[in-house]
C-alpha cells in the first residue's frame, strides 16, 4: 500500500520529494502528492517529514 499526504497538513518545503528513491512524490496543487503506482513503501518520505502529514 503507497503512503498518502494529508494535503490539510502538508506545508509545501518539498523534503519529501527530495528523499524518495524513485520520484513517486511531486508538487500538486495544495500540496505534494504521492503516485501510487511508483511508491514502493519503502518509508523515506515519512522520516524526512517536518509535519509528520505522510501516512501509510
Amino acid at each position: 500500500m503507497a503512503h498518502k499526504i494529508d494535503a490539510g497538513a502538508c506545508i509545501s518545503c518539498g523534503a519529501c520529494a527530495a528523499e524518495c528513491p524513485v520520484d513517486a512524490i511531486s508538487q500538486g496543487d495544495s500540496s505534494y502528492v504521492i503516485d501510487a503506482a511508483k511508491c514502493t513503501d519503502c518509508g523515506a518520505c515519512k522520516g524526512v517529514c517536518p509535519v509528520e502529514c505522510i501516512s501509510n
